[in-house]
């Protein structure tokens, strides 16, 4: 059986000649063929028929779980990808991989899995997809590693595939307020600041989260489904909207029609992730204002598919794409109300326009983003939501990376433009979060500290907990313009304030971070890209004679064997290096 693939043009992004063995490359190797019976008897079971195994076959991962909102619905998207696949020639095989709740987990023990998830979703589904033999694959996710984990496994499989965002949540209301999650977690500090009622967090607690979907700001999950938008790994639109609505049901749809026309056309991942659709998320994410983890996850994603990317290009892409979008956690509005008046794909349009994107990059339409987007209609007039070129939220991006002698592989920052630009303080220290969150609430952080949460990076943690918790708490203090936080460990989607995390080396490994003490003058100047401890190069050296590295405090199960495998956080905290 002749399984090489002919190719038209041997070049990324070309249309391919395909033939029905070569349509289904992977598949006719697990079924075709007498010797193949039990594999076919196998799959008989679970609905195969006759006319089956002579179709691509279509993976379809699946994130749902009721562990979360965010991917309490996905089981329906499913679904009704599977109807899209069928109903195009193809014979979908749905399966579940994991996802864990970062709200949930967030300030615990319990978040130090986080991160780690996004190994073992990209882990779960290459192994999944690469047993099984399918000749594409769909995956739906929701909550914040949800998304990366499903692109890096495409990016490992390098089979045509299709990501489908579950989708935002809808706000939730308390006092003709819109609220989200983030407003629980400062309403925490409000309480502790006797700001605001035990009954009146009750309520904000219950009125928050109103049902399905992801978290409802310009956090990790939105930033990183409009980011794989516009590297051109999900179709147009789908990173914008309702959780809950006929457009997410229509997209899934769509993606299963959309993964057999990839097939036959053997247009593969690494045809669309190249360099210049990194570019363009990069692009996406700063003009959005979005999520810190960005970094670290288009880092992991473009290691997976062999592009060459830094910490440094976030800067290069920074210097010339300015914030327009006045979105939460610094912002006023949340993802619903941008949903509502078009989402993400008008903005596309206006970076486009502006030359701030490559059109040329080939997508999972088949088409390239130019095509993709070229008549979709501008916002309506008077919105406030997203600024134009000429009256930006920030006139550059507001991720900032930082060097100095206490991040001498680099820091990230998130400067929206609210925080000013440079904060000089003195050290109050602590070796973990929960310390940290502790003494914020009980008022020992005070006006002109900068808290050190030290010991919580990739390895240290393990697992590079987000700081949501104490982050929240100095908002709900109402200290967010007087404090400074840094750390290295990372952040949720939803801290806001002049906090710096990614910071690198970690302390566990031998960081600056590691001989910090309280009082020590700390400087950050995010306008010339530097952060510093006021201490001599002769101090730093003597301080660390007497000091010796931690023991690792897991030295079993997954998250030793990750401490032990991962890398950096400015080299995207990957485990395969």
């Amino acid at each position: 059986m002749n399984t090489k693939r002919t190719l038209l043009l041997n070049v990324p992004g070309s249309i391919r000649l395909m033939t029905k063995t070569t349509a289904r490359h992977y598949s006719s190797i697990v079924v075709d063929g007498k010797d193949r019976a039990p594999n076919r008897s196998m799959l008989r079971a679970v609905g195969f028929t006759d006319a089956d195994f002579k179709k691509p076959q279509v993976g379809v991962a699946s994130t749902w779980s009721m562990v979360t909102p965010c991917n309490m619905h996905i089981d329906q998207l499913a679904r009704e990808a599977e109807k899209g696949v069928n109903s195009s020639g193809g014979k979908a095989v749905i399966f579940n991989t994991i996802t864990v709740s970062d709200a949930i987990g967030m300030g615990t023990e319990g978040m130090k899995y986080s991160l780690v998830s996004r190994e073992v979703i990209a882990d779960s589904i290459e192994t999944v997809a690469g047993c099984e033999g399918f000749d594409g694959l769909i995956a739906i996710g929701g909550c914040d590693k949800n998304m990366p984990g499903c692109i890096i496994a495409m990016a490992r499989l390098n089979r045509p595939a299709v990501f489908v965002y579950g989708g935002t949540i809808l706000p939730g209301c308390h006092k003709s307020k819109n609220i989200d999650i983030v407003s629980v977690f400062e309403a925490v500090g409000s309480n502790a600041n006797k700001k605001i009622s035990d009954q009146e967090l009750k309520e904000i607690e219950c009125e928050a989260i109103p049902g399905p979907g992801s978290c409802g700001g310009m956090y990790t999950a939105n930033t990183m489904a409009s980011a794989i938008e516009a590297m051109g790994m999900s179709l147009p639109g789908s990173s914008s909207q309702a959780a809950v609505s006929r457009e997410k049901h229509l997209d899934c749809r769509a993606a299963g029609k959309a993964v057999l026309n990839l097939i036959s056309r053997n247009i593969r991942p690494k045809d669309i992730m190249t360099r210049k659709a990194f570019e363009n998320a990069i692009t996406v994410v700063m003009a959005l204002g979005g999520s810190t983890n960005a970094v670290l996850h288009l880092l992991a994603i473009a290691h997976s598919i062999g592009v060459k990317l830094c910490i440094d290009d976030f800067t290069t892409i920074g210097k010339r794409v300015p914030v327009l979008a006045d979105l939460k956690p610094s912002g006023r509005f949340m993802m619903a109300e941008l949903t509502a008046i078009g989402g993400g794909t008008p903005l596309m349009k206006m970076l486009m326009d502006r030359g701030l994107l490559h059109g040329d990059c080939l997508t999972v339409t088949g088409k390239n983003l130019r095509d993709n987007y070229k008549s979709v209609k501008p916002y309506p007039k008077h919105q406030e939501i997203i600024r134009s070129f000429d009256d930006p939220i920030k006139p550059f991006g507001h991720l900032v990376v930082l060097y100095g002698n206490l991040a001498v592989t680099g820091a990230v920052a998130k400067i929206s433009g609210k925080e000013g630009d440079y904060f000089a303080g003195k050290a109050i220290v602590f070796d973990s979060e929960e310390n940290a969150l502790d003494a914020i609430l009980k008022g020992r952080v005070k006006k002109g500290h900068v808290v050190v949460i030290r010991y919580e990076g990739p390895k240290g943690g393990p697992g590079m907990r987000e700081m949501l918790s104490p982050t929240s708490a100095i908002m709900g203090k109402g200290l967010g313009k007087d404090v400074a936080l840094i750390t290295d460990g990372r952040f949720s989607g939803g801290s806001h304030g002049f906090v710096v995390g990614h910071i690198s080396p970690e302390a566990f490994v031998g960081g600056t971070l590691a001989i910090i003490k309280n009082n020590d003058t700390i400087i950050i100047d995010t306008a010339k890209r530097v952060i510093n401890v006021d201490l001599s190069a002769g101090e730093i050296s003597r301080r660390f004679k007497s000091w010796n590295a931690p023991k690792p405090r897991y030295t079993r199960g997954v998250l030793a064997k990750y401490a032990k495998q991962v890398t950096s956080a400015h080299l995207g905290a990957v485990t395969d290096l």
